[in-house]
């Protein structure tokens, strides 16, 4: 018999107390990957969903079926927007997306098979679009849209990131539980008869459960049994603010690693202007390229891109064209610019006049060997 074993069987009550259960199940440790990568995931991929990608052809738009489908409804289920914004989601989440072309239907894969061959183009099967599998049916890299981020390791180094801050996380949630937590004891009279398991268990469940769910706790309390309470309301421990803090780090720290400031995704206006325009130039424009590179290449064969045709984006501009009326007014008085191609800049379409396609240059702008037109009338009165 051991030391403990002859101290419990000193008194039958304390030996067989400790067969019930007083304790609450803790908490299930608490992850942040959701809170900070859709958090950060869904800022870029709302800001491309705001991106038109036109069919160009010779700089004017052709509103046929590719642009209907980019811009306006992919397929049955989706808008433009939403389809754009899945699409980014996927990518960045999943390092990869692919879009399936289907009865003139554009279709995000949920998941696919990639076969990979050195000499081949690569091939897609098992590609299943919601609940729907195509099991008989193989794409061939030229007859998709598929796109990669292209970075691994930072999908890596990001989760391994996150699962350090989950670890916190949880730790802080635990122990500002233990401290909020109520302590409390029930007090059995030694004359009483624990030799009934189920119903001294019993008793104890009703006291915890009255004390742990409701405001008003009313439980009843025989002869010989007491019920004490040890939270005395001071309360010491990791607070709601703190808490917040770890949530608002990981978070910032993804947006780091995404390109996005931090400024810009918590709303706060100082340096508004410098973080936007970082952002469209580090994390949107980036992607946007890439759509567009693989969206040129799968849907614009080698003679239509001889005579002109294209997809072109236009996306979020930093400021609106009435801010940059000033700007614009500058170019074309200089002559750097004519107003057609300021209006391809601006993200609109050329105009048929040609008085827009000459180049102007105001008198502020003349050279100073030109003479100057009250200099010409002085010598031909002379």
């Amino acid at each position: 018999m051991g030391l403990f074993d002859s101290i419990f069987h000193k008194n039958k009550e304390l030996a067989s107390s400790y067969d019930y259960e007083f304790t609450i199940e803790a908490s299930k440790k608490v992850y942040l990957k959701e809170i900070a990568l859709e958090t950060c995931i869904n800022f870029i991929a709302r800001t491309i969903s705001q991106t038109e990608f036109r069919y160009m052809r010779d700089n004017e738009r052709i509103r046929n079926e590719l642009d209907y489908a980019f811009n306006v409804r992919p397929n049955t289920d989706m808008s433009a927007s939403d389809f754009w914004q899945t699409v980014i989601a996927n990518l960045i989440s999943d390092n990869e997306v692919l879009i399936i072309p289907y009865q003139d239907q554009l279709l995000i894969a949920d998941s696919f098979l990639r076969n990979e061959y050195a000499l081949f183009p690569d091939t897609f099967q098992s590609v299943t679009v919601k609940n729907f599998t195509f099991n008989n049916k193989v794409w061939n890299m030229d007859e998709v849209i598929y796109l990669t981020y292209n970075n691994k390791r930072l999908t890596t180094f990001m989760d391994g990131l996150i699962n350090d801050y989950a670890e916190l996380f949880g730790s802080l949630i635990e122990s500002s539980k233990r401290s909020y937590q109520i302590r409390g004891a029930i007090k059995f009279d030694s004359a009483q008869n624990l030799n009934d398991t189920e119903k001294t268990q019993s008793l104890i469940n009703k006291i915890t459960g009255a004390v742990r769910d409701k405001v008003t706790a009313i439980f009843p309390l025989f002869k010989g049994i007491s019920y004490e309470e040890f939270s005395n309301g001071s309360v010491k421990g990791p607070s709601a603010e703190d808490i917040n803090k770890i949530k608002r780090a990981l978070i910032d720290d993804v947006a780091n690693i995404l390109g996005i400031p931090i400024n810009l995704l918590h709303g706060e206006v100082a340096e508004l202007d410098s973080g936007l325009k970082a952002y469209i130039e580090l994390c949107i424009n980036p992607l946007v390229k890439k759509i567009t590179d693989e969206l040129n290449a799968k849907t614009i064969t080698r003679q239509e891109y001889q005579i002109g045709e294209h997809i072109k984006a236009i996306g979020v501009k930093v400021k609106d064209v009435f801010e940059l009326a000033a700007a614009f007014d500058k170019l074309i008085a200089s002559g750097a610019f004519t107003q057609n191609e300021l209006r391809e800049e601006a993200g609109f379409n050329r105009s048929d006049n040609p008085k827009l396609d000459e180049f102007i240059l105001t008198k502020n702008y003349e050279s100073i060997d030109e003479p100057k037109g009250g200099e010409k009338n002085d010598e031909d009165s002379n």
